[in-house]
C-alpha cells in the first residue's frame, strides 16, 4: 500500500450538496428553492415571527405589565369607621371575658375579632387575615384582635381607651411552656448533688420497688429439656433403674390377689333319679 491509495473508511466522510449543476445533479434550476416568490431570491429571508401582514399575536393580546409577588398577603380589610358605626348601633355584645375577674373600674370594653366582624357584615371572608385600618374615628373603647393594624388605627384605638392584639403565627419552632424551666432545675439538682437520681431512674422515689414473692409463690423451677441424642443414650439406663419398681409395681396387685381367700365354690349335688317300680 502506498500514500495515494489511503482514503478514509467508508461512511465517515459525507460530501458537500452542490446545487444549480445542472438537472442530472439533482439540484439543478432552482437550486432546491422552488418557483419565483420571496424565499427564492438572494437575501430573502423572513423572521421567524412574521405572520404574513396580519395583526401580530404581540399586538392582539393586552399589555400584562408587573409581576405577581408570590410572598404577598392578602388582607380582609376593615376599617375604624365601620367597626365605630356597628358598635354606636348596638351590634357587638359587651361582657367579661371567659375566665376573667370581675373588674371594679365597671365593665369589660367590648371584644372585637373576625368572627364577629363577619357576623356584623362588615367582611366576607375567613380563611384570610384581617387588617384594621384607620379611616374614620372611634370614641368607643375596644378591645380589637386582628393580624396586622395600621399606625394610624392603633392609635385610634388606644385614644379611645382601647386596647389592640395582633395574632402572631410564630415563625421557627418553640419548646413548650413549663419544659425548659423543669429541665434546667433538673439540671441543676443533679448538679449539686450527683448520687440522686432522675425521676424514672432506678432507686428514685418515683420507682416502685417490686414486690417479694413469698416461698409458697415461688415458681417452681423447669426441668431442662434434654436433647434427642441424650435422651436416646439415657433411655436404656432408664429403663433398667426403672424396671425394679415397675415390676413391683405390677407383681403387688397380682400377690395381693393370690393371697387373698378365694371364694369356696358350691358343690353341685347331682340329681337323684327317680326309684324304679318292683313292677
Amino acid at each position: 500500500m502506498k500514500l495515494h491509495d489511503l482514503k478514509p473508511a467508508a461512511g465517515s466522510r459525507k460530501a458537500k450538496r452542490r446545487v444549480g449543476r445542472g438537472i442530472a445533479a439533482g439540484q439543478g434550476k432552482t437550486a432546491g428553492r422552488g418557483t419565483k416568490g420571496q424565499k427564492a431570491r438572494a437575501g430573502g429571508t423572513i423572521p421567524a415571527w412574521f405572520e404574513g401582514g396580519q395583526t401580530p399575536l404581540h399586538q392582539r393580546i393586552p399589555k400584562l405589565r408587573g409581576f405577581r409577588n408570590l410572598f404577598k398577603v392578602e388582607y380582609e380589610v376593615v376599617n375604624i369607621g365601620d367597626i365605630a358605626r356597628v358598635a354606636e348601633a348596638g351590634g357587638f355584645d359587651g361582657g367579661e371575658m371567659p375566665g376573667a375577674k370581675a373588674s371594679k373600674k365597671g365593665s369589660a370594653p367590648v371584644t372585637v375579632n373576625q368572627e364577629i366582624l363577619r357576623a356584623a357584615g362588615l367582611i366576607r371572608r375567613l380563611d384570610r387575615p384581617m387588617k384594621v385600618l384607620g379611616a374614620g374615628d372611634l370614641s368607643t373603647a375596644l378591645f380589637v384582635v386582628a393580624d396586622a393594624f395600621s399606625a394610624s388605627a392603633r392609635s385610634k384605638i388606644e385614644a379611645a381607651g382601647g386596647t389592640v392584639s395582633v395574632l402572631e403565627t410564630p415563625e421557627t419552632k418553640r419548646p413548650a411552656i413549663g419544659v425548659d424551666k423543669a429541665d434546667k432545675a433538673e439540671k441543676a439538682e443533679k448538679a449539686e448533688n450527683p448520687e440522686a437520681p432522675y425521676a424514672g431512674e432506678e432507686g428514685s422515689a418515683d420507682v416502685e420497688a417490686p414486690a417479694e414473692t413469698s416461698p409458697a409463690e415461688e415458681p417452681q423451677a423447669e426441668t431442662p429439656k434434654r436433647s434427642r441424642a441424650a435422651k436416646g443414650k439415657a433411655e436404656p439406663a432408664d429403663e433398667a433403674a426403672g424396671a425394679e419398681p415397675a415390676a413391683e409395681a405390677a407383681e403387688t396387685p397380682a400377690e395381693a390377689a393370690d393371697e387373698s381367700p378365694a371364694p369356696k365354690a358350691r358343690a353341685r349335688k347331682p340329681r337323684s333319679s327317680p326309684p324304679e317300680s318292683d313292677a
